[in-house]
C-alpha cells in the first residue's frame, strides 16, 4: 500500500491542513504523520473524528504521498497544489501588478 497522510480544510478560514502524529492539524504537509498500511490510515482517520465533531475541520480524507529527501510530496497534482498553496500571482486572484495594468494596450476607436 502506498504511503498516505490525512488532510482536511480548517473551518475557521478554509485553509488546507494536515494531521500530525500528535493529532494536531498543521498547514505544513511536511509535518503530517505518514501512514504506510491500511490499519494506520484508518487509525489516523479515526483520530480526525473529534476535530470534525468540534467543527474545527471538514471532510478529512487520506492522500497518497511519496517521501523524498525528507519531504512529503503528494502524488496527485490536485493535492500538490493544495499542499503548496494557490497557483495565482498576487494576494488576490483578481489583482495584477501595476506594471501589468499599465502595459495594457487599449485599441483606439477611429
Amino acid at each position: 500500500m502506498p504511503s498516505q497522510v490525512i488532510t482536511a480544510n480548517r473551518l475557521t478560514d478554509g485553509r488546507v491542513v494536515w494531521l500530525t502524529a500528535d493529532s494536531v492539524w498543521d498547514e505544513d504537509v511536511n509535518r503530517a504523520a505518514v501512514a504506510d498500511d491500511k490499519t494506520s490510515v484508518e487509525a489516523a482517520l479515526a483520530k480526525s473524528n473529534p476535530a470534525v465533531s468540534e467543527l474545527n475541520v471538514v471532510e478529512p480524507y487520506a492522500v497518497e504521498v511519496e517521501v523524498s529527501r525528507g519531504r512529503i510530496v503528494p502524488k496527485s497534482l490536485r493535492e500538490r497544489i493544495r499542499a503548496e498553496g494557490p497557483t495565482i500571482a498576487g494576494a488576490y486572484a483578481g489583482e495584477r501588478p501595476a506594471a501589468a495594468r499599465n502595459a495594457d494596450i487599449r485599441p483606439q476607436i477611429a
